[in-house]
C-alpha cells in the first residue's frame, strides 16, 4: 500500500467503484493512536480549502470526518485531481494517517490531532449542488429538510440520532430478554376494533366491500398471547392512527409493547423503572434514581393541572377555596358556594411584572375557557391587608379577605398572585396551562440535563366526549381499581382504573395498565360504553369467545419510541429521531405520498372515488 504510481495508471483509478480497495476504517473514529498505519477511508467530501500549493478536504462519514492534506510539489497529479472535487462528492483514499504539528492540532475535533496523506484517490461518484449546507449550525425550513430528507440525514446530529436508535433497541432487546421474555411479531392486516382514533383501513381484493385496519396498537392480540400461556411478551412494533397531527405525533410510529401474565402493578413499574436506569445508563451515561415518585392522577391534577407535569420547576397550583368561602368578593364565595374553587398561581418576586404581560396572560387564560385572571401584588407585608396589595379587584377585598388569601397562598412582600375561579377540573386545566407558559416565558426551566421522573397513577377508566357519550380514557380493555369495581354500573365517572403512565420533564414516555381478564367484567364495561350485545360480538366476539379458556391476571405497557429516544437524545420533535417522517398534514414531502391510484387499481379493489359536489 503506498507505493508510486505513473499518471497513466492513475487515471485508471479514476473509476465508480472501489475495486480491490476495502475500507479499513471509519473517518471519525481516527485518533493519534493510529498515527503511522495505512488506511483506506470512504465517504462524501464535506469541505474544501484551498491554499494554493496545499489543499486541505475533509471527509465525512457516519461516524465523523477526518482530514486530508494534497501537497502540490510532493505529488502534483494527486493534487490536480482532489482539486477537482466538490462538497458531497463521494470518494476514497488511500494513505497514511500521520499526526499534525502541535500548531494545527484542532482541539474541537474528535480527529483533530492526526490527517491523512494520501497516495491514492478514487472518485465515486460526483454530487449536485444541495440545497442546503450538510452541517448541523444551519436554520433550514423543515419542508425543505423532509423534501431532500435523504441529505438532512446526512448531517452529524441525525447520523447521531439514528445510531442512536439503534442504540436503544438493541439495549431494549438485551434487557428483556434477559428476563426471559419472548419477542412475537403479531399482525398489520387486521380488523377494525375501535380504540379511540380512527383506524388507517385497507381494502381487499378478494373480498371486495371488507377492509382489513392497520392496528393502533397490538392490544388484543397480545393479551390473547397472555391467554395462550405465553406470560412475558415484548414487541418493537409499529402502530397507526388517523388523528389530528402535533409535534409529538404521527401516523405512524413505533412502540415498545410488554405485557406480563401473573404479576400486579408493583412488578410492571419496577421492571420498568430497571429498564429505564439501564437504557439512560447506556446511552447517556447519566445515572437515573429510582424509585420514581408517583402521583395519583387527582393529585397531578389539583397541584399542576396536567396528568404530565414537568417537576423540574416549582410553581404548584394553590387551592385558595376555604380561604374565600366566606369573602366579600362574591365571584369568590359563590363559586366555593356552587361547588366549584378559587385557585392560583404565586410567582415569587413577580410583583413588579409589568401590566402589558398580566394582560397577555389573562387573555391566553380566556381563550382557554377562564371567565377572566385576577392577578394580586404585595408590594408590602400581605398581613397589613388590602393596603398592601395592588389588583383589580382590591376594591372588593376585606383586609381580612387579602390575610386570608396570603395566608393560603403562602404569598410574601413581593410575590404576584394569578387566581381563576370555577368549574373544578376546567380551572385545574387552565392553570396547568398557564404554569407552563409562565415557565418558559420566565425561564423557569432549567437548561441542565435534570431528569425528573414520575408516576402517574388511578387515571379515571371512563370520560364523556364532546356529544355527552361514555368512552374510555385510555382503551377499553383497561381493569378498574378493584374497590371501585361495584361503580362500574353505577356510577362510571367516579370509577378510578387500574392505569399507570411514566413522565419524564412533562412528556408522557409511556402508559400501561392492568388488563380485564373475566368475560363478565369486560361485558360490563362494554355497556357502560354504549355497546349492546349485537355490537360485542360483532366488534369483539373472538375476543369474548377467548375470555372464557382461563385468561391469566395480567397487565402492561407500552412506550412511544419515538419520544423515548426524542427525550434521550435532548431533541425537541419527534421528526428528528424518526428516518423518514411525515408532516404535521401526515404527508411524505419526499415521496410525496399519499397519492392517487389509477382507475384500473380501483376496479380491482371494487372502489369508486366519490367527489362532493362544490
Amino acid at each position: 500500500m503506498g507505493e508510486k504510481r505513473t499518471g497513466s495508471e492513475r487515471k485508471r483509478m479514476e473509476t465508480d467503484s472501489l475495486g480491490d480497495w476495502r475500507r479499513t476504517d471509519y473517518c471519525g473514529r481516527l485518533n493519534a493512536r493510529d498515527a503511522g498505519r495505512d488506511v483506506v477511508l470512504a465517504g462524501w467530501v464535506s469541505n474544501r480549502r484551498d491554499l494554493g500549493s496545499l489543499l486541505f478536504v475533509m471527509v465525512r462519514d457516519r461516524t465523523g470526518e477526518v482530514q486530508l492534506v494534497f501537497d502540490r510539489e510532493a505529488d502534483a497529479d494527486l493534487w490536480e485531481r482532489a482539486r477537482s472535487w466538490r462538497n458531497e462528492f463521494v470518494v476514497a483514499v488511500q494513505g497514511r494517517l500521520r499526526e499534525r504539528s502541535l500548531e494545527t492540532v484542532n482541539p474541537d475535533s474528535p480527529t483533530g490531532s492526526v490527517e491523512v496523506e494520501p497516495s491514492e484517490v478514487r472518485l465515486l461518484n460526483t454530487s449536485s449542488n444541495p440545497p442546503f449546507y450538510i452541517q448541523d449550525d444551519l436554520d433550514v425550513e423543515e419542508g425543505l429538510r423532509l423534501k431532500h430528507r435523504y441529505l438532512d440525514l446526512r448531517r452529524p446530529r441525525m447520523q447521531r440520532n439514528l445510531v442512536l436508535r439503534s442504540r436503544v433497541n438493541q439495549a431494549i432487546r438485551q434487557f428483556l430478554e434477559a428476563r426471559d421474555f419472548c419477542e412475537v411479531e403479531t399482525p398489520y392486516l387486521t380488523r377494525s376494533t375501535p380504540e379511540g382514533a380512527r383506524d388507517y383501513l385497507v381494502p381487499s381484493r378478494i373480498a371486495p366491500g371488507e377492509f382489513y385496519a392497520l392496528p393502533q396498537s397490538p392490544q388484543l392480540f397480545k393479551q390473547l398471547l397472555m391467554l395462550s400461556g405465553l406470560d412475558r411478551y415484548y414487541q418493537l412494533v409499529r402502530c397507526f392512527r388517523d388523528e389530528d397531527l402535533r409535534a409529538d405525533r404521527q401516523p405512524e410510529f413505533t412502540q415498545l409493547d410488554l405485557e406480563m401474565s401473573f404479576v400486579g402493578i408493583e412488578d410492571i413499574c419496577t421492571m420498568v423503572e430497571e429498564l429505564l436506569v439501564q437504557l439512560f445508563h447506556r446511552t447517556r451515561g447519566v445515572c437515573v434514581e429510582t424509585p420514581f415518585p408517583c402521583l395519583t392522577y387527582r393529585d397531578a391534577m389539583d397541584r399542576y393541572g396536567s396528568d404530565k407535569p414537568d417537576l423540574r420547576y416549582d410553581l404548584e397550583i394553590v387551592d385558595l377555596s376555604s380561604a374565600v368561602r366566606d369573602s366579600e368578593f362574591r365571584i369568590f364565595s359563590q363559586t366555593v358556594d356552587g361547588g366549584g374553587s378559587v385557585k392560583g398561581l404565586v410567582l415569587p418576586g413577580g410583583a413588579d411584572t409589568a401590566r402589558s404581560r398580566l394582560d397577555a396572560w389573562e387573555e391566553a387564560a380566556k381563550s382557554w375557557g377562564a371567565a377572566g385572571l385576577i392577578w394580586m401584588a404585595w408590594d408590602g407585608n400581605p398581613l397589613e391587608g388590602a393596603d398592601a396589595v395592588r389588583s383589580p379587584v382590591a376594591k372588593f377585598l376585606s383586609d381580612a379577605d387579602v390575610r386570608a388569601i396570603a395566608r393560603g397562598a403562602d404569598a410574601g412582600a413581593g410575590d404576584l398572585l394569578l387566581v381563576v375561579a370555577g368549574e373544578r377540573a376546567g380551572t385545574n386545566r387552565i392553570l396547568g396551562r398557564l404554569r407552563v407558559q409562565l415557565a418558559e416565558e420566565l425561564d423557569m426551566v432549567p437548561d441542565d440535563d435534570r431528569l425528573e421522573f414520575l408516576w402517574i397513577t388511578e387515571p379515571p377508566l371512563f370520560e364523556t366526549d364532546d356529544a355527552g357519550r361514555m368512552t374510555s380514557v385510555h382503551h377499553p380493555f383497561t381493569a378498574p381499581c378493584a374497590e371501585d369495581e361495584e361503580l362500574v354500573d353505577a356510577d362510571p365517572l367516579a370509577v378510578r382504573s387500574a392505569g399507570f403512565d411514566v413522565v419524564l420533564n412533562g412528556v408522557e414516555l409511556a402508559s400501561g395498565s392492568m388488563r380485564i381478564h373475566r368475560q363478565n367484567l369486560q361485558q360490563r364495561v362494554f355497556s357502560v360504553l354504549e355497546m349492546d350485545e349485537d355490537i360485542q360480538r360483532e366488534r369483539f366476539g373472538f375476543f369474548l369467545d377467548a375470555l372464557e379458556y382461563g385468561l391469566p391476571p395480567h397487565g402492561g405497557i407500552a412506550f412511544g419510541m419515538d419520544r423515548l429516544v426524542m427525550m434521550i437524545a435532548g431533541e425537541c420533535s419527534i421528526r428528528d429521531v424518526i428516518a423518514f417522517p411525515k408532516t404535521t398534514a401526515a404527508r411524505d414531502l419526499m415521496t410525496r405520498a399519499p397519492s392517487k391510484i389509477d382507475r384500473e387499481q380501483l376496479r380491482e379493489l371494487a372502489l369508486k372515488i366519490q367527489r362532493e359536489e362544490s
